[in-house]
């Protein structure tokens, strides 16, 4: 079926304005995607950054400890020499 050009007209007009919304729209989704991201990098960062200092208080405690045990050993040592 021919169409006139005003019905032409109108058809590209929808059109453009289709194309428009479905690249706004894809915009949006990217930049959510973006923010997900973002927050999951945080997150991991996060959880990294703890691990990491949770092993280092452990490493200390277990220093503090032998420290401790080398101590009594020598206090041991000597009460046994007088």
């Amino acid at each position: 079926m021919a169409q006139t050009k005003a019905q032409r007209s109108q058809a590209a007009k929808k059109a453009a304005a289709t194309r428009k919304r479905n690249q706004a729209k894809a915009g949006a989704k990217g930049a959510r995607g973006s923010a997900r991201g973002a927050a999951t990098n945080a997150t991991k960062l996060a959880k990294s950054a703890a691990g990491t200092a949770k092993s280092a208080a452990g490493s200390a405690k277990k220093r503090a400890g032998a420290a401790t045990s080398k101590a009594k050993a020598t206090a041991k040592k000597k009460a046994k020499k007088r």
